[in-house]
């Protein structure tokens, strides 16, 4: 190593340790970047190309794709970072990328440290880069791997992608610092105060213990980037993480504008779980308006189109996967069955009305006539007997209600046909459904069974108990914590790249490795799917010998894990 790049090396550590040393500094808002190109971003996201004709991409010895599945966004990703792909791995094709320097000095440091990036190659030009993607020639004159395919651009579409390429660079991120990240959680109006207590416990704690950690420059480290002639050297900075608590007020039509003046007075890199009760859907497009993060959110009733989004990532569908799998369970039914109507019973403006909009639409179109029966807002428990009173011989019962809707029907009448119910609204294994009415009972659960995820939730437990946490709401405060967990994994093999929609892609790719995963069997993320879990059981409560209900409120799955 030159004394010229070992000098810069020293500067850059005293200049990082200076920083780190300092007093809080206030979060800063992201600089704009190159100007984007509409036409650019629609080929590179979605292969259409300026005229509105699909991009078609053409690879020796396989079949022409056209369109989306053509589209760049494919393999180097919404970021232009780049992925792994089996053992090959997918170079960032971003403007720093493309043209930095190779004389190695401050514009090499500026350059986030990126897996797969080709540093020691000729820097591209505009021409040589063009020349690459039609013809698959690098800027060395060396063929391209057979996993680039070519694509025939005239030259209006091609500048536009290149321009869009050098509008990926994001030197300078909303929310980071160079000795601070800054996330916020959200809360909406509506949340339920006991979950949020419990929520806030998990990340004031969690956040205390990761700054507790030493801070500042960790050391050089040598790092190869997957060619033996791409070795970079650089330091890594453990940046204070600072959580800031965005309370939303009012009504959720005014929403947007609290998010918007809080995000201008306090910028920050991601949001960190956040709760709600009925609607996290202004949260969602705040999100995504301002290429905001937002992990794990704790809501049970996400938005429908949640997957058509990137920048916010769930746990699991919540009441619109019970739906779902109540729906599988009734349209399955043996032909003896008989089951010809099909009554729903949720509350006024509770997340049971989604999720009955849902299943009825599934079942209505395979011919099941399907009766409501709304529940007022506030009406007391005699209304809710009321509502599931008079049942023909041939219905089944699907109640979308709280704890103590279910325990208001203690004395009314069970049904002699199958009753559903929603596990998350019902309160899981503490669902309080009356003993009389639990023998044709089942309920939807959309996470792993109590004593297969007992070890993976004694972990996060374990970690409560140390920190004398109680136990308030034990699915959302075990959810938190999991979500913060796979936050400071991702961002540690992450090392200085702090650049949102990278922070996504990595979670994406983290999450399946992820051993404690709380309440939930397993979790995946693909690119265009933002729920990490994505199945559960019809669950019944177990009976003594003579068919009576036991009073230990045991579960018995009615057969396996089902993905509907």
């Amino acid at each position: 190593m030159t004394a010229t790049r070992l000098l810069t090396l020293g500067m850059l550590a005293l200049a990082l340790v200076c920083a780190t040393a300092s007093s809080i500094a206030k979060p800063r808002v992201a600089e704009p970047g190159p100007p984007k190109s509409p036409v650019g971003e629609a080929i590179y996201l979605k292969g259409v190309l300026g005229t509105g004709a699909p991009l078609a991409a053409t690879r020796a010895g396989a079949e022409p794709v056209t369109g989306e599945q053509a589209a760049c966004v494919n393999c180097h990703r919404r970021s232009g970072l780049g992925s792994q792909e089996a053992r090959s791995s997918i170079p960032p094709i971003t403007g720093q990328f493309l043209f930095h320097s190779e004389t190695g000095g401050a514009d090499e440091l500026q350059l986030p440290y990126i897996p797969g990036a080709r540093l020691k190659r000729t820097p591209y030009t505009e021409d040589t880069l063009a020349r690459a993607i039609r013809e698959g020639v690098d800027s060395d004159g060396r063929q391209l791997s057979y996993l680039m395919p070519r694509f025939a651009l005239d030259g209006a579409d091609m500048s536009a992608l290149i321009a869009h390429l050098r509008s990926l660079d994001r030197r300078k991120v909303s929310g980071v610092s160079t000795s601070e990240l800054h996330f916020a959680t959200i809360i909406a109006s509506d949340a339920d105060p006991v979950k949020r207590r419990g929520m806030m416990d998990v990340l004031e704690h969690f956040f205390q213990d990761r700054n507790a950690a030493p801070r500042g420059v960790s050391g050089q480290a040598m790092i190869t980037t997957g060619n033996t002639d791409s070795v970079r050297s650089m330091f890594k900075v453990n940046r204070r993480w600072v959580l800031h608590v965005w309370e939303l007020t009012g009504p959720s039509a005014t929403w947007p504008e609290q998010l918007d003046r809080k995000f201008a007075e306090t910028p920050v890199f991601a949001v960190i779980s956040g709760i709600a009760g009925t609607n996290w859907v202004p949260v969602t497009d705040f999100c995504e308006r301002r290429e905001v993060p937002c992990l794990f959110p704790n809501v049970e009733q996400p938005p429908a189109d949640a997957d058509r989004n990137f920048h916010t990532l769930y746990f699991s569908r919540g009441v619109l996967l019970e739906a779902d799998l109540i729906a599988a369970s009734l349209l399955n039914a043996p032909a003896d069955a008989n089951l010809k109507r099909v009554r729903l019973v949720y509350r006024a403006g509770d997340i049971g009305e989604a999720a009955a909009v849902s299943l009825a639409a599934q079942l209505q179109a395979h011919g099941v006539v399907v009766v409501t029966r709304v529940v007022p807002h506030g009406a007391p428990g005699k209304t809710v007997a009321e509502a599931v009173h008079d049942l023909s011989s041939t219905d089944a019962m699907v109640l979308w209600l709280r704890p103590a809707d279910l325990a208001a029907l203690e004395g009314t009448p069970a049904p002699p046909n199958p009753v559903y119910l929603s596990g998350l609204m019902g309160g899981l294994d503490g669902a309080p459904l009356p003993f009389g009415w639990r023998d044709h009972a089942h309920m939807a659960y959309p996470v792993d069974l109590p004593e297969r995820r007992r070890v993976r939730v004694d972990y996060a437990l374990g970690w409560f108990r140390i920190r004398n946490i109680p136990i308030v709401a034990e699915q959302v405060q075990v959810d938190t914590y999991l979500a913060c967990g796979l936050l400071s994994e991702t961002l540690k093999h992450m090392v200085d790249a702090f650049i949102p929609d990278y922070l996504v892609e990595r979670v994406e790719e983290m999450v399946e490795h992820r051993v404690i995963t709380g309440y939930y069997p397993r979790l995946t993320l693909g690119p265009h799917q933002r729920f990490a879990s994505k199945g559960g059981f019809l669950v019944h409560f177990a009976s003594t010998g003579n068919g009576a209900p036991t009073g230990n409120g045991r579960l018995i799955p009615d057969g396996d894990w089902v993905t509907p």
